[in-house]
């Protein structure tokens, strides 16, 4: 007993820093939180920062919502997630982009694409894998990996290129501990979408070196031309593939949190077990929500789609005039403009252009160390909002060189 009491006291008299496991203390902040938690606060603040759609979710989709609150449907669903939103997600992937998945056993619904992403790594990386993964990317990857003690391997990717992801860098990375490579297409922050020949490469690639491949599509129907290309659409990776996509993005409903993974029974079921123990279901509030987005909702994506494409055109001209050189991104919502031209660092320009003009963007840094020399600016707002922003941009930019 007396031995029991002295380990207690002892035990009790240590910081709580030392409780933290050493993997999750090392992890940083995340590069867009940490910035915008400086915006807080600020009046009058222009933020083309935050990648969230201005549109509200359409009306049916609300009503439909909130009609399935007042008929008392607010009860678990299965692990898996509504049989009936699982069939429509199914016959939507193999109308819009050729993949063939059985909702009984193929498709799970997630607490958004964040923990589709989540699940996967977990269900598929030993400690000790690496995981190839393109920079600039969304702040989430690289932490996420190392959460289940793989390591995470950026691969770099560069404007030359529009930031498309090349085999020539993924094979300067590649190893025999390699066990998977995540994907990210139309891409955030650079708004780089992949071309035909760019999705076979990399496929082709996955099978040479049999590695998985992971591929957050969540902003695919945010493609400016005719042609979505999917990794669902190449039969041979199928059982090397983990599709990830969700409702936030196109359908704007951001706060519903559904996502979903479509993968081989073996990798569903796998990822499936981890969600049971940790989430048991998506809202089935929102899983209703989705259902009415798949059947009702395309032509309000279309209406989305068409808006972004303007303000797209806007800002890329508006910052090529400037003297900010920006691609044509093809995809998401976001422009990716160089700013090494005014001779600050993305931090500091992103900083300055918050405290002199009020306008919020994010530093290309946030994005992984090849994202310096750039800026991730959203332009998810209204027109109006835009062209003030550029207005005070332009201002910004001119009292730099002089």
């Amino acid at each position: 007993m007396s031995s029991w009491k002295v380990t207690t006291m002892t035990n009790d008299s240590r910081s709580a820093h030392s409780f933290v496991a050493p993997h999750v203390a090392g992890l940083p902040k995340s590069g867009i939180r940490d910035f915008f938690d400086i915006v807080a606060g600020r009046k009058d603040v222009i933020s083309l920062g935050i990648g969230e759609p201005d549109f509200k979710t359409p009306w049916h989709i609300r009503a439909k919502t909130v009609e399935s609150i007042e008929d008392g449907h607010t009860r678990y669903t299965s692990n898996l997630g509504m049989l009936e939103l699982r069939r429509e997600i199914a016959a939507y992937v193999k109308k819009s982009y050729g993949g063939d998945y059985n909702p009984e056993n193929e498709i799970m619904l997630t607490v958004g694409v964040s923990e589709a992403l989540d699940v996967a790594l977990r269900a598929i990386v030993r400690p000790g894998d690496e995981v190839l993964y393109h920079e600039p990317a969304f702040v989430a990857y690289a932490p996420l990996i190392s959460m289940t003690h793989g390591v995470p391997v950026a691969v770099e990717t560069f404007r030359k290129d529009e930031f498309r992801l090349t085999v020539e860098e993924l094979e300067k990375k590649v190893t025999s501990k390699t066990r998977a490579l995540l994907l990210n297409f139309p891409n955030n922050p650079t708004g780089a979408v992949l071309r035909a020949e760019d999705v076979e490469a990399l496929a082709d690639f996955a099978i040479r070196h049999d590695i998985i491949l992971i591929v957050d599509e969540v902003y695919i129907e945010l493609t400016y031309n005719d042609e979505r290309i999917s990794f669902a659409s190449i039969p041979r990776i199928r059982e090397r593939l983990v599709l990830l996509n969700g409702f936030s993005k196109a359908w704007s409903m951001t706060g519903f949190r559904l996502g979903y993974v479509c993968a081989p029974v073996p990798l569903t079921d796998a990822m499936m077990k981890i969600h049971q123990f940790c989430m048991m279901c998506a809202s089935s509030i929102s899983q209703v929500a989705g259902l009415e987005a798949l059947r009702n909702g395309a032509s309000e994506v279309v209406k989305m789609r068409e808006s972004y494409k303007l303000r797209r055109n806007y800002i890329v001209a508006s910052l090529n005039e400037i003297g900010l050189d920006c691609f044509m991104p093809r995809g998401a919502f976001y422009v990716f403009p160089c700013i090494t031209s005014s001779g600050l660092s993305s931090h500091e320009f992103a900083m300055r252009l918050l405290e002199e003009q009020n306008v919020a963007c994010v530093p290309g840094s946030a994005f992984g160390a090849c994202g310096e020399g750039f800026l991730r600016c959203s332009y998810a707002t209204g027109m109006d909002q835009l062209k003030k922003a550029v207005e005070k941009m332009n201002f910004f930019v001119k009292g730099i060189k002089k």
